[in-house]
């Protein structure tokens, strides 16, 4: 079954470079709402926020795998996975904990996300 299927990946060229980061960027950015609309669901009172909240989640959960699908067409998922996992964890850790819930971030947890850019950075070459 595997075997029919076609195993390679778009040629890199300066177009699909953007799109490449498009779909990151948006891959990111999804990520980001989609766990703070979690942690706005958890710390909701009322049914309706939590049902709403829920929602936008996972909507933008479902945005999420469709640019991750998106950068499958260009990428290996050797790379493509990895890069937008540690990208997702750096962004949430900044952006939704840090940022929008004022959550203290450890000197050990900054020593861990600054490790997690090195992967990344040794990952995409």
């Amino acid at each position: 079954m595997f075997q029919r299927l076609r195993l390679s990946t778009t040629p890199l060229s300066q177009g699909n470079a953007i799109i490449i980061g498009g779909l990151f960027f948006l891959n990111l950015v999804f990520n980001i709402l989609g766990n703070a609309s979690f942690k706005l669901s958890a710390l909701s009172g009322k049914w309706k926020g939590l049902v709403g909240w829920q929602v936008v989640g996972n909507l933008a959960g479902f945005v999420t795998v469709r640019t991750l699908t998106g950068l499958l067409k260009y990428l290996p998922l050797h790379v493509a996975q990895p890069m937008a996992q540690g990208l997702a964890i750096i962004g949430v850790q900044i952006v939704a904990a840090r940022l929008f819930f004022h959550e203290i971030i450890s000197p050990t947890q900054w020593i861990g996300m600054l490790l997690i850019v090195a992967g990344i950075v040794l990952i995409q070459r």
